[in-house]
């Protein structure tokens, strides 16, 4: 996929993935990046977070992400026609206190990315709504668990261990308000033509 100035933050991600993976580098894109991939949207952020996944040098992520546009500006990498840039925090992958993650494949178009899964996308932004009462994060994990199928069993049990049961209780609740809020818009469009 080549990238232009009306790329999206989701074409981003999955571009830069995919230059990643064809080079034979293994990393998993999280963060706000993965939230907007799952959420439609809805959740916005300005970089694509990928974690890297084993060893492999500066000159080998230069080179790949050169392929799409992208050079080194420092700690992250900025690609002259576009608003979002690409940064590699440290690892290893956790969410909270759980470091056993596995990671999904996440196409778009022809490309193609290793992502969190739209259960672990879920519970790293509910971190950031448990951790730092981030309201934005908490739509976000609305919205992916809106749209996806989460295991909700997972979320629950991760929520406890993290010492967050009333998070999660607030997540449930906004859920269910969300859900509620899309059949009344669905009601109020009337019934689809034949």
């Amino acid at each position: 996929m080549k990238l232009s100035k009306r790329s999206s933050l989701a074409d981003v991600a999955v571009t830069t993935g995919d230059a990643l993976r064809r080079a034979g580098i293994r990393a998993v894109l999280t963060g706000g990046a993965c939230a907007n991939l799952y959420s439609g949207g809805v959740y916005q952020s300005s970089d694509a977070d990928f974690v890297l996944a084993g060893h492999c040098s500066t000159k080998d992520v230069v080179q790949a992400l050169s392929t799409v546009g992208f050079t080194r500006e420092g700690d992250r990498y900025v690609h002259r026609l576009l608003p979002f840039f690409v940064e590699f925090p440290s690892g290893p992958l956790g969410i909270g206190r759980d470091l056993r993650i596995r990671p999904v494949w996440r196409s778009r178009k022809a490309a193609k990315t290793l992502a969190l899964s739209a259960t672990d996308a879920c519970r790293d932004r509910l971190a950031a709504f448990y951790f730092w009462k981030d309201q934005q994060s908490l739509a976000a994990a609305v919205a992916i668990a809106a749209r996806h199928r989460v295991g909700f069993a997972k979320i629950r049990a991760w929520s406890r261990n993290e010492g967050h049961a009333e998070g999660y209780a607030s997540f449930l609740a906004e859920l269910r308000r969300e859900r509620a809020a899309h059949g009344a818009r669905k009601r109020a469009r009337g019934p689809s033509k034949p």
